[in-house]
């Protein structure tokens, strides 16, 4: 799957934030956000599909 591709190219810059936060990112933690990016990906990807129809 292509989205969680480009969400992993990002997850270094991601857990820096969070570890400049304080806060202590696992992969237990991160499965929910990760479930909830792909959501917000799958409706834009169908967003612009539907705007190019």
């Amino acid at each position: 799957m292509q989205f969680m591709q480009i969400a992993m190219k990002y997850l270094p810059e991601a857990k820096g934030m969070l570890d400049e936060l304080g806060v202590e990112m696992t992969m237990d933690k991160l499965q929910p956000f990760m479930s909830l990016l792909t959501k917000v990906m799958n409706d834009a990807y169908e967003l612009g599909k539907n705007e190019r129809e």
